[in-house]
C-alpha cells in the first residue's frame, strides 16, 4: 500500500550510503543527516525536546536542475532552476539561503560570488544580476558559501511566471569560475542548493479531541491508534 502511495512498483535497489552520496554535502544537510542518524541509532540517551514536536518553522530544500532551453544559448547555462513542488506563501518564508560549492584556489583570492537571474533568450537581456558577494578565500581550501536570496524566492512565489532559473558564477581574480555548477567526476552532491526556513501555517481547529485514542481507550468509534512504523526492520534502508 505505501509503494502504491509512493505510486512505485517495487522498493527501488538503493542504500543509505548511496543516498548520502546523491544528497547535497552541505552544512545544513549535514546537521540533519548527524541528528537523525543518532536518533535512528537505537540510542537511548537522547532525549528529543518536547518543543521538538511543536516546532514553529520547517526548512524545506530544494536541488538545482537544469533550466529549460528557451533560456540557453547553445545548452547553456546547466544550472540552476528551482522549483517549488510543496507550495507555500511568499508570506511565510522567514529566510532563505542560496547554498554554492566553491572549488579551490591554487591561491588566496578574491571571489566574486554572481546571482542572475535567467530569461526567454527571445525577450533580450538574458542576464540580470540579482545579487553580489565578495568572498575572501584561502588557497588550496574548497568551501560552501551561503548567499541570502530570500527577496528572489518571495517574488519567484508571488509571480512564478518569472521564474526562468538563475545562473551562478564565482569568479576569481583571474577571471577562473569557481562556482560547482555542473556534476564533474568527483563533485557528486556538490550542485548548488537552496534552504529555506518556513513559518508554520495556522493549525486548523480539530472537531472532536475523542478520535485519538490508544489501545486502552474504552472508544467505541470510529478512532485513531498509534502505529510506529520501523521501515529499516522488514529493509527500507531507503527512506
Amino acid at each position: 500500500q505505501i509503494l502504491s502511495k509512493l505510486r512505485m512498483k517495487e522498493a527501488p535497489n538503493i542504500s543509505r550510503d548511496i543516498v548520502k552520496q546523491l544528497l547535497p554535502k552541505a552544512p545544513p544537510l549535514q546537521q540533519l543527516l548527524d541528528q537523525y542518524d543518532v536518533l535512528g541509532d537505537d540510542n537511548k540517551d537522547v532525549v528529543m525536546e518536547e518543543d521538538d514536536e511543536h516546532a514553529i518553522t520547517e526548512t524545506i530544500m530544494m536541488m538545482a536542475t537544469e533550466p529549460e532551453s528557451i533560456v540557453q544559448v547553445d545548452g547553456e547555462p546547466k544550472c540552476c532552476f528551482f522549483s517549488f513542488t510543496q507550495k507555500f506563501q511568499a508570506s511565510r518564508v522567514l529566510r532563505a539561503q542560496l547554498w554554492v560549492h566553491l572549488r579551490q584556489s591554487d591561491e588566496a583570492t578574491t571571489v566574486f560570488l554572481q546571482i542572475s537571474r535567467l530569461m526567454p533568450v527571445a525577450e533580450g537581456s538574458r542576464h540580470i544580476r540579482i545579487r553580489s558577494l565578495k568572498i575572501d578565500v584561502s588557497a588550496g581550501v574548497s568551501s560552501w558559501q551561503s548567499i541570502d536570496v530570500k527577496q528572489v524566492l518571495t517574488v519567484w512565489l508571488r509571480q512564478p511566471e518569472t521564474n526562468w532559473g538563475i545562473e551562478i558564477n564565482a569568479f576569481d581574480s583571474r577571471g577562473n569560475d569557481l562556482a560547482v555548477t555542473s556534476a564533474e567526476p568527483g563533485e557528486e552532491g556538490l550542485l548548488p542548493f537552496m534552504e529555506a526556513k518556513i513559518s508554520e501555517a495556522p493549525k486548523r481547529a480539530r472537531r472532536d479531541s475523542g478520535l485519538d485514542c490508544d489501545e486502552n481507550s474504552p472508544e467505541s468509534r470510529c478512532c485513531r491508534y498509534p502505529l510506529t512504523v520501523d521501515f529499516e526492520d522488514f529493509g527500507w534502508d531507503w527512506i
